[in-house]
């Protein structure tokens, strides 16, 4: 059964987190490791004692240096991680295992440009042409976690006073403001294409619905923010997520309030949004070395 997780950690990594395959495959070489270690136990089973009896089996091997320990630690923890994600195990036993402090790394992000690139390559003559474009749109024009986005309903769009309901982590709702365009691209899809989608029993309410009237998958989500990326000539490793960093960061860079984008993201803390304060100051230190003539 450890395999079959394994393999699933692999799509996953690959396809919803969007690792290089080089990152991916040390991912998944980290968690064989443990799977040796383990000797035939379950990752059902797995208890924080023996994760720290595998820490302690790594830094006795003296051809395992502390950089490589740390990412093995990091490799272990996504992988549980994605376990509870997954609902195979309830709790996390990786949540009490001590790694080493590596720094934080900026998200990737699409430059106003870019983004515009993307929404252009969707071609809205094809049957599902709007309803990806409007998916796009509220990405970034919402800053919505792609699980937020699939599950949007038709009875949370509240367009007349301009603002969604979304249900986040945790199952805490928050109201998210939504522009002119965003809107545009929604009730082109809602009024049109998806009128013609023979809705199955129970997805009534759902607002993207893939080709045999279901609820869109994340999969499909991300699926298609690779196909545009791809389209529209962007190089960057992006996803879903891309779309609500850029979101928060071009705000940002606008001068929005910071506490009025932690309530927009849905982040229980501010110290989470203020990452993009720094993405911020990254992106004026740049345009300075790009333009000043003294810099």
């Amino acid at each position: 059964m450890n395999d079959f997780y394994i393999r699933q950690f692999k799509q996953y990594i690959l396809l919803e987190k969007s690792l290089s395959a080089k990152t991916a495959e040390a991912y998944l070489h980290d968690v064989q490791l443990l799977n040796d270690f383990l000797e035939g136990t379950d990752f059902k089973d797995v208890t924080t004692d023996d994760l720290h009896r595998f820490i302690i089996a790594l830094q006795q091997d003296k051809h395992v240096e502390a950089t490589s320990q740390a990412r093995i630690i990091a490799g272990v923890r996504a992988f549980f991680r994605f376990l509870v994600i997954e609902q195979v195990i309830a709790a996390n036993p990786a949540l009490l295992v001590d790694a080493p402090k590596l720094g934080k790394h900026l998200p990737t992000v699409l430059t106003i440009p870019e983004v515009e690139s993307i929404l252009n390559a969707v071609d809205l003559s094809d049957p599902e042409g709007h309803r990806n474009r409007a998916m796009l749109e509220v990405m970034y024009g919402c800053g919505l976690r792609v699980s937020e986005l699939v599950n949007l309903r038709l009875s949370w769009l509240h367009f007349d006073e301009d603002y969604v309901r979304v249900i986040g982590k945790g199952d805490k709702e928050r109201i998210v403001p939504i522009g002119h365009t965003a809107k545009k691209f929604v009730l082109l899809y809602t009024e049109g294409a998806r009128l013609h989608v023979k809705i199955q029993k129970g997805c009534e309410d759902i607002v993207f619905l893939n080709r045999r009237g279901a609820q869109l998958s994340r999969q499909m989500a991300f699926l298609l923010v690779k196909k545009y990326a791809e389209l529209a000539g962007i190089t960057k490793e992006i996803s879903p997520h891309t779309f609500r960093h850029s979101f928060a960061t071009h705000l940002i860079e606008g001068g929005a309030d910071l506490r009025a984008v932690q309530e927009m993201l849905g982040h229980a803390s501010i110290t989470t949004t203020e990452i993009y304060t720094h993405l911020d100051r990254d992106y004026i230190q740049s345009n300075i070395a790009l333009f000043h003539p003294r810099y």
